[in-house]
């Protein structure tokens, strides 16, 4: 079982380099990396794959793997290089040791109470004083990208905790407790929806008048270190999805940290992920200081 996956690794890896693209099977996640990848004139250098089992079983004589992908990229444009990874949960089944499927678990939509949005409840005279310190925010994204911070809760959609997570470390204040439909926060084993929700939290940075707050733009190159993309995948008024900025391209395109699946230094566009779809919409929000 073991020999089969490493095999399988070793011959995946060569399908995202273009000069090694000799071994046949076809791996759609390689596809996808490569078209996002010759779009704005990049290159994937080198490829590191590793792998981590984190359940298996066996019925009927066909074992079933569940195990973690981790891939690392060496990605060179316009003579610049820098490092893109991501992780993935995949599902391998075997027949005698030989693999014959292996494919991505496509990641919960965690929709807690998706459109009962924030409520603004703003007193007259309220206002809340803070600087958004952006390389905090970065920071935090970098140190806890690809494992969580004990302090919070984690969900099993986890993107939009973990944005909050990087807000809230850039100095960004919480307010509305205890009420869940109220302000933005954290607390006592409790959220509020816009805390953990994708499309909450997108209508929060819409509308929110004090303390964390947000001017929406038009365009991503408009955005810099510390801001929020909002994705609706489907684009069916639904977002499903959030990420941070924490770096450039060569042209001045973000590059984003995310949860589930977890992400780093990725290309904002996720045309490279298996959740995109043609009709994807995004919002691009700059966080600015209360």
């Amino acid at each position: 079982m073991y020999k089969s996956l490493q095999e399988l690794f070793e011959n995946r890896v060569q399908q995202f380099v273009l000069s090694n693209r000799e071994y046949k099977d076809f791996f759609p996640k390689a596809e996808r990396k490569l078209d996002s990848c010759s779009k704005r004139s990049a290159e994937i250098v080198k490829v590191k794959a590793t792998g981590k089992i984190i359940d298996k079983s066996d019925q009927d004589g066909i074992q079933k793997v569940k195990y973690l992908a981790h891939y690392r990229y060496l990605i060179k444009q316009k003579g610049n290089f820098y490092i893109e990874e991501e992780v993935e949960e995949r599902l391998a089944k075997l027949y005698k040791n030989s693999i014959i499927s292996d494919e991505e678990i496509p990641a919960l939509d965690f929709q807690e109470d998706t459109f009962r949005d924030s409520i603004e409840r703003v007193t007259k005279g309220d206002h809340i004083v803070f600087k958004y310190d952006r390389l905090k925010a970065v920071q935090y994204a970098e140190r806890w990208w690809n494992s969580y911070n004990p302090a919070y809760k984690k969900f099993e959609n986890d993107c939009t905790n973990f944005i909050s997570q990087c807000l809230h470390a850039g100095g960004a204040p919480m307010r509305g407790y205890p009420n869940r439909g109220n302000g933005w926060w954290m607390q006592n084993n409790n959220w509020s929806y816009s805390w953990a929700v994708a499309h909450s939290l997108k209508n929060y940075l819409a509308n929110s008048k004090i303390g964390l707050r947000a001017k929406e733009v038009s365009s991503p190159d408009q955005l810099t270190y510390g801001d929020v993309i909002c994705y609706d995948f489907e684009g069916d008024g639904r977002f499903n999805h959030n990420t941070i900025v924490v770096a450039k391209d060569a042209y001045n395109m973000p590059l984003v940290n995310a949860h589930t699946y977890n992400s780093r230094m990725r290309y904002w566009a996720y045309e490279d992920s298996s959740a995109y779809t043609p009709n994807i919409k995004y919002k691009f929000y700059t966080i600015v200081d209360g």
